[in-house]
């Protein structure tokens, strides 16, 4: 069961800052500052909303919950900005939230997963508050695909397709290395 639990960690630390950091990263790049805040309408969130929620949450979550940091984030605020930042610093932001997570990820041990845990009034486990991270995580990044697509009207080729039929993967961010 131990191989199984560092994978299962090993694979969400993976998700959080090769896969789904290199997708946001690649949309973001393709942006402009006015298509990072547009929103279809008033009850959906722009890309710049999508990356201070995702920020909060993985702080919330993780850094907060799993690792015992205070809990500092204000919700509402990551859906009412309207004309905020940048896309430089929204990134490095999401970027400095995934690295301190990281930290907490790598220092976990297969014991760990099952502890007791509070988080947002939940009553979850370690592994639950990690797999609803990764889970949350990846529901937004496809929102902010769609919206870069609908927005550029371009293929963002996250998959090229080799010669012999095997597939490079054209999004990924510097390779985490195993806890």
């Amino acid at each position: 069961m131990a191989d199984i639990a560092q994978a299962f960690i090993g694979q969400s630390r993976r998700f959080l800052l090769a896969e789904y950091l290199g997708k946001i990263e690649k949309c973001v790049a393709e942006l402009s500052d006015e298509d990072l805040w547009w929103r279809p309408n008033e009850v959906s969130n722009s890309v710049g909303n999508l990356l201070l929620h995702l920020a909060g949450n993985v702080r919330q979550w993780i850094i907060h919950g799993v690792g015992g940091a205070d809990d500092v984030r204000q919700r509402q605020q990551e859906f009412d900005e309207r004309h905020g930042a940048a896309a430089a610093p929204l990134l490095d932001r999401l970027r400095q939230t995934l690295d301190e997570a990281d930290r907490v990820l790598a220092g976990l041990t297969p014991e760990d997963l099952t502890t007791p845990l509070r988080i947002q009034g939940l009553d979850v486990t370690v592994l639950e508050a990690v797999y609803h991270v990764v889970e949350h995580f990846s529901t937004h990044v496809g929102q902010i695909i769609y919206v870069t697509k609908l927005r550029t009207g371009r293929d963002l080729q996250f998959y090229e397709m080799n010669a012999d039929g095997s597939v490079r993967r054209g999004w990924l961010s510097t390779p985490v290395e195993d806890a």
